[in-house]
């Protein structure tokens, strides 16, 4: 589980680089301001929870992985894919019922914070 999540961290780490590179670089004189804060904004929250990925997937080499660690894990790439994937989505033209899924990913995100939060709270610190 460690090594999936440090994968899936560098892979999604790439990607926000990509994208925000793209944005600034080849999208500036096709998307509007608006558009481009958006693309801005998925990929600040993409690399936020980029890095809760690879802390966890770091987490997981020390201690076992436990179901709410995995929980959390899973409820941070779902964010990403739903709160990232729907504005990087919409900015660039998705249909609008794509809208309510930002809200979706971002409460996906808040429960991994909470789901790492009861984990951490539950784990015995090292002797």
């Amino acid at each position: 589980m460690a090594r999936l999540l440090i994968i899936i961290a560098a892979i999604s780490g790439f990607l926000a680089v990509i994208i925000g590179a793209f944005a600034a670089h080849g999208l500036a004189q096709l998307l509007s301001t608006s558009a481009l804060a958006t693309v801005k904004t998925g990929v600040q929250y993409q690399f936020y929870h980029t890095f809760a990925l690879l802390f966890l997937g770091l987490w997981l080499l020390h201690k076992p992985a436990t179901p709410g660690l995995k929980a959390a894990g899973l409820a941070f790439i779902l964010g990403i894919l739903l709160f990232s994937g729907s504005l990087y989505g919409l900015a660039l033209g998705a249909p609008r019922w794509l809208g309510p899924v930002t809200p979706l990913g971002g409460l996906c995100l808040l429960l991994g914070w909470l789901l790492l939060l009861l984990a951490a709270w539950q784990t015995k610190p090292d002797a």
